[in-house]
């Protein structure tokens, strides 16, 4: 089952999808709250609540006519991994990590499907990062084991980290290159987990830069599973409904080519995952 966020008289909205339309679950259910970290804070079956207003007669609405919202538009966390790739982390000249380089995002740089990625006034190093984002459906008991950990997913997205690098490489923790305005673009649906293989591996990945691809790699290269960095996290704090994790990128980012690629006005990057779909963004300059 797909399930989008869009925005109506500026507000997030949560739907399911159907095929080319959706339909708005707190218009057809009003006791299921209006965005996605609410629903899942407040313990609805979203799987029966879509059932039970696509077997209805709901209005529907075509997809290709709303204005799409981060998928989560504020998560409690956004936790990311770092080089969990073995050839991302090669290319940037780093042995594959012992333990996950995690850092976080804040809610103010994320974006939806089809809003613009803004490359930043203060720098034009802006490179972007295909990435799978899992959703967390119910709260992680602190030091979940790994054999237990994917029953607390509710589904999967894409990402597209893009990072400043130059802001990246001014400190040793790479926080404030990842949380530029308009920088981390988040959607267009949420996959459930029962619709794709345990931990969404085994899928291709690509990241395609104004239609030539430049990532491609598969979710089982990531060194870190998506059940292995869950049982880390819990060790360490309390994963909550509607936390986000973002898994790393692979190979291909512009900063590791020769001469580096980077992200211009007038550039679009789209992040495609098989069974789930296709991210995209334009890009352009910061209004300034």
């Amino acid at each position: 089952m797909k399930f989008t966020t869009y925005l109506r008289d500026g507000a997030a909205r949560l739907a399911v999808v159907d095929g080319d339309d959706l339909v708005d679950l707190n218009d057809v259910q009003p006791q299921i709250p209006g965005e996605l970290r609410a629903a899942l804070r407040s313990g609805v079956d979203l799987e029966a609540a879509a059932r039970a207003a696509l077997a209805g007669p709901a209005k529907r609405l075509r997809l290709s006519t709303v204005q799409r919202a981060p998928l989560v538009p504020e998560p409690g966390k956004t936790i990311c991994l770092g080089l969990n790739y073995f050839d991302h982390a090669k290319e940037g000249g780093r042995e594959k990590p012992d333990y996950p380089w995690f850092f976080f995002r804040g809610a103010s740089s994320l974006i939806a499907h089809g809003d613009a990625g803004v490359v930043p006034s203060v720098s034009s190093k802006f490179d972007y990062e295909a990435e799978l984002a899992v959703v967390i459906g119910r709260r992680v008991p602190r030091h979940t084991r790994q054999a237990d950990a994917l029953q607390y997913v509710i589904g999967y997205s894409c990402f597209n980290d893009m990072s400043v690098r130059d802001y990246q490489k001014r400190t040793p923790q790479w926080t404030i290159g990842k949380n530029f305005d308009a920088t981390g673009a988040f959607g267009p649906v949420l996959v459930t987990a029962d619709e794709l293989p345990p931990g969404a591996a085994g899928l291709k990945i690509q990241g395609c830069l104004n239609g030539e691809p430049m990532q491609e790699a598969n979710t089982s290269d990531m060194i870190f599973s998506v059940a292995e960095t869950i049982a880390l996290l819990a060790d360490v704090l309390t994963l909550e409904p509607g936390d986000v994790i973002v898994m790393g990128t692979p190979a291909g980012v512009g900063q590791a080519r020769t001469p580096p690629v980077w992200m211009k006005a007038g550039d679009r990057f789209e992040v495609t995952i098989e069974g789930i779909g296709t991210l995209s963004n334009p890009i352009e300059n910061e209004s300034v």
